[in-house]
């Protein structure tokens, strides 16, 4: 008896999708922080492409998870797609997908409450894209059923080379600013 393919192939599909789509949303978040693209775009603009491109990732994780609870050839429960390990093939590295993907939400979920957990916080919460991104890389080339094909590989090597470039120009255009020394005087006392 033959198996439908149907939902191996839209897994395989929505998990490149969703992974290229996370490689966007890093490039575009250092993008907009380093104001790579000068006064051509505005900021809100690049802010608004980036949340998109995220809720989009996180559209094509939900595929990818409901496809492979279908899929006939592989035996994955829902409790395998939310707990990190649970699932015995190759689990550290379908487990870093599952942290990847549970990250995900989490930092897109501190969009709308940025200014209730303050912007200070909210920007060290970002700091957790750069994790994801290299947990999401992992899943994909050590767990990925397509990652020794040459087109695959391609596609992990520019995902890196660009989030690699874009964080290297944020670093190296970082500018800061001048922090000017402020002489402390105290009133004088009257005798």
């Amino acid at each position: 008896m033959k198996t439908d393919p149907t939902f191996w192939i839209v897994a395989r599909a929505s998990g490149f999708t969703a992974y290229i789509l996370v490689s966007c949303t890093t490039v575009a978040g250092l993008v907009l922080k380093s104001r790579a693209l000068g006064k051509r775009v505005k900021p809100a603009n690049v802010t608004e492409a980036h949340r998109f491109i995220a809720l989009l990732a996180l559209l094509a994780v939900a595929v990818h998870g409901v496809a492979l609870l279908y899929d006939t050839s592989i035996k994955i429960d829902l409790l395998g797609l939310l707990v990190p390990g649970r699932i015995p093939y190759r689990p550290l590295w379908v487990g870093s997908g599952v942290v990847g993907a549970e990250l995900t939400v989490l930092v897109y979920l501190s969009f709308p409450v940025r200014k209730l957990i303050r912007v200070r916080n909210w920007r060290r919460l970002h700091w957790l894209t750069y994790g994801i991104f290299v947990a999401v890389t992992a899943h994909g080339l050590l767990a990925g059923s397509d990652s020794s094909h040459p087109w695959a590989r391609d596609v992990y090597l520019a995902a890196i080379g660009s989030v690699a470039t874009a964080a290297a120009y944020r670093t190296l255009t970082r500018t800061t600013k001048p922090r000017l020394a402020v002489a402390r005087t105290r009133p004088a006392r009257e005798h």
